[in-house]
């Protein structure tokens, strides 16, 4: 979104930097009571996708994470090289949690818990979609109370596959 609209759709991508990137945009909703974490893996390669849409769901999730947490609380960023020539980003927060009765439908179009107003419902739609049509990859969500993490798997080349 930020670091790579310059440049061609498909490049190298080096996720660190796009993570980094956002919560610099993101950083004046992420201060006052909201520490991040990142836990970056030293020896995470870089990637072949699409830039500035992988910015976007950092974006999505950041900015979400950061909305359930209502000003005070942790974010947490981690990064691991997968099996099989992927990537993972996880996006904890250590809010009030997703109720279990309506994990199924964040990824919907148009489905939010925020109020009216706040939220098109589009951004976990928008995100999955980038995540899973465009870099062939995979979106998760684990949440229960005092825990919320979306576990994004990214082929390192998703052209390739």
């Amino acid at each position: 979104m930020y670091s790579y609209l310059d440049q061609a759709p498909v490049q190298a991508v080096d996720i660190h930097e796009g993570l980094d990137n956002t919560i610099m945009i993101l950083k004046s909703k992420l201060q006052n009571g909201i520490s991040v974490r990142r836990e970056y893996a030293p020896d995470l390669p870089v990637i072949q996708g699409y830039g500035s849409e992988l910015n976007q769901v950092w974006a999505n999730l950041l900015d979400n994470a950061a909305d359930a947490l209502d000003g005070k609380g942790e974010i947490t960023i981690r990064t691991r090289s997968g099996e099989q020539d992927s990537v993972f980003v996880e996006v904890e927060d250590n809010g009030p949690g997703i109720p279990p009765e309506i994990q199924s439908k964040v990824f919907e179009s148009f489905f939010t818990t925020k109020p009216p107003g706040k939220s098109t419902g589009l951004g976990l739609d928008i995100s999955y979609n980038i995540v899973v049509s465009k870099h062939r990859g995979d979106m998760k969500l684990y949440s229960e109370s005092g825990s919320t993490r979306f576990e994004v798997r990214l082929p390192v080349n998703f052209e390739a596959k």
